[in-house]
């Protein structure tokens, strides 16, 4: 079990702030399907706010991985060869689209995986896949924080005295842990639970969630070491929410919530650029 910080949990809690905001752009009401039965009632971080599934029985990141690569090492000079590399991309649109999978914040990034999956997703049109996306944003990135404030590793943009993609979250950034990557967490746990709901489009939904990783490369706010061992930590909060109650129960609504929706035609919109964004390759990565 990983021991919880209170500035983790902060950090979380201020992640998932956003959730009460407008809704997104909703499908006619009659191609919305039928709301699923209520949850119970969700725990919550603070007012408004949902907790995750886990609570306090995370897996253990310090545990499950090797220490970040040292500086001299050639693990480092690997990191730097591609964090460097990854900064030829600014003002493409494979640069644009790191800088909207920078903001983890809800309603926004709900839609995310909506392309990859083929229908929209958002509190109106998927409520259940929605909470489902919110409650395990809090497992997947609190899973990385025993690691994280242990090795306490600096991140690219102060090790080159640069910015990020996103300069709203620097000043917060700049004193979090880079290693492993929670966004990368994150995405990769999303991927993975997208694919058990919609099989079908595995290798879109897969594709997708390693580009949400590799974007914080192109952001310049991780390494790549961070980002490949975000995804071993994602895939222990997984597992973990398997021997869930609850997170089994708003599988199957969510599930449900996304067959309603491709049974009644409707579809994902305005994917173009999302997929001219993907097709722009980091180099040394891809």
């Amino acid at each position: 079990m990983a021991a919880v910080s209170n500035t983790s949990l902060l950090i979380v809690a201020a992640l998932l702030a956003g959730c009460a905001t407008g809704p997104l752009t909703s499908p006619s009401p009659a191609l919305i399907p039928a709301a699923a039965p209520p949850p119970a009632p969700v725990p919550e971080l603070r007012p408004g706010v949902p907790a995750g599934y886990l609570g306090r029985a995370l897996p253990d990141s310090l545990a499950l991985l090797p220490p970040p690569p040292a500086k001299g090492t050639p693990g480092f000079a690997r990191d730097q060869a591609v964090s460097r590399a990854s900064q030829k991309l600014k003002g493409s649109p494979r640069y644009a689209l790191a800088r909207r999978d920078a903001d983890l914040r809800f309603p926004q990034v709900a839609s995310t995986f909506s392309c990859a999956l083929g229908v929209p997703v958002g509190q109106q049109e998927t409520p259940r896949l929605y909470l489902l996306l919110q409650r395990s944003l809090v497992d997947a990135g609190l899973a990385t924080y025993a690691a994280k404030d242990h090795y306490k590793r600096t991140r690219p943009f102060v090790f080159y005295k640069e910015a990020t993609c996103f300069p709203t979250d620097e000043a917060q950034l700049r004193t979090d842990g880079s290693y492993p990557s929670g966004h990368t967490a994150i995405g990769w746990a999303w991927a993975l639970l997208l694919t058990e709901l919609s099989p079908a489009q595995a290798d879109a939904l897969l594709a997708r969630g390693r580009a949400f990783g590799e974007n914080r490369l192109i952001c310049n706010a991780h390494w790549q070491s961070d980002i490949l061992q975000g995804r071993v930590v994602a895939a222990g909060a997984v597992a973990s929410l398997h021997a869930n109650a609850d997170f089994n129960a708003d599988m199957a609504a969510a599930r449900a919530e996304i067959n309603a929706l491709r049974g009644n035609g409707v579809q994902a919109q305005d994917c173009e650029a999302e997929a001219n964004a993907l097709a722009v390759k980091i180099p040394g990565v891809e």
